[in-house]
């Protein structure tokens, strides 16, 4: 029953992801690049931390458990993050060229693979002795190559979908629609997002031990990856904001109230999923195999949320039923991949 209680924790926190783009549109006035960082504050900085204060217990600070981690494991796992922010910025971008769906399917089905595999690999390059790459065992590798297969056929979905459809009929459906553009940047976007699992992995140790619940154990890692995106993040954006003069988006008053209820929705929607991703291993700790693969089911499962928005988006509209056929098996391959490691 743990097993399940924390599946669908995960996967409440992947439906929550794949529904942060949707608020976004709500946003009025302002440029990618305003509202993309102003949604970040949220996102990687207030909710993160927010999230690290329920792993410290009473008594104790957090400033006390960063102070007495080893140092190198942190400054790692904010390294980590700041790689994984380069894979934010181009995540937003694929789906400005592929829209919700696609774009998601194909940055967080990369992100999905290499985040499970990478993780352990690095880690035994620097930490050996732990053996790391004992938690890679059949059922992981299976999970993880059932996952990208799930992908693979949404892509082949993308691609019957942009030599099916006119570019009249690509720009009703996503504006900037540009698959091979898209694809591209979808790609880098999958590689460096996986980052985040890796600074995971270098900070999972980064809490208080048994003093601190299993669920709440691996959020002070996760807010200190943010912490590195939202530097990678805010760097870019303020130098966009410089170079397409819209400083003056924070000015707008009339604005500002509409903006920040949006754009702290995005940015809660978005953090669910990190959040959800650590309660729901808290009920995972009986299966090595979930625990290790709990990062590519979440992203497995917000590849399918993000289709399912797509569809009501009306990203698919004019594609064949053969095109949709094959975007559907896709879809059920990635929901047998987050379960089939607990048959085996």
């Amino acid at each position: 029953m743990d097993i399940v209680i924390g599946l669908l924790i995960i996967a409440v926190g992947a439906f929550c992801q794949s529904s942060c783009y949707v608020p976004i549109n709500k946003i009025k006035d302002w440029s990618w690049e305003s509202y993309w960082i102003v949604q970040g504050v949220f996102a990687w900085l207030v909710l993160p931390l927010l999230g690290a204060l329920l792993a410290v217990p009473a008594g104790r600070s957090l400033m006390e458990l960063f102070t007495a981690e080893a140092s190198f494991n942190i400054w790692m796992t904010i390294l980590f993050g700041v790689l994984w922010g380069v894979g934010g910025l181009t995540f937003g971008l694929s789906m400005r060229y592929l829209g919700v769906a696609l774009g998601q399917s194909i940055s967080l089905g990369t992100c999905a693979g290499l985040g499970t595999i990478m993780g352990p690999v690095l880690l035994n390059i620097f930490f050996p002795e732990l053996n790391a790459l004992s938690s890679l065992t059949f059922a992981v590798i299976l999970g993880v190559v059932v996952t990208l297969l799930g992908i693979a056929i949404i892509g082949v979905a993308g691609s019957m979908k942009a030599s099916s459809l006119s570019e009249e009929a690509k720009r009703e459906a996503v504006k900037d629609f540009n698959f091979t553009k898209g694809l591209a940047i979808a790609l880098l976007a999958g590689f460096m997002s996986g980052c985040f699992n890796v600074g995971l992995e270098f900070g999972k140790d980064i809490n208080f031990g048994d003093l601190t619940p299993d669920m709440y154990k691996t959020l002070p890692a996760t807010m200190l990856v943010t912490l590195g995106g939202f530097v990678t993040n805010a760097i870019y954006c303020f130098y966009q904001n410089s170079k397409n003069n819209t400083w003056g988006d924070y000015k707008k008053a009339g604005v500002w109230g509409n903006n920040i209820v949006f754009c702290l929705l995005a940015g809660a929607l978005w953090y669910s999923q990190f959040f959800g991703l650590s309660l729901g291993k808290g009920f995972l700790t009986s299966s090595p195999t979930l625990t290790t693969l709990a990062f590519c089911i979440l992203m497995a499962l917000n590849v399918v949320f993000s289709n399912v928005w797509g569809i009501i988006l009306k990203e698919w509209k004019g594609c064949s039923p053969k095109t949709i056929g094959v975007l559907i098996v896709g879809i059920i391959v990635l929901i047998i991949s987050s379960f089939l490691p607990q048959l085996i």
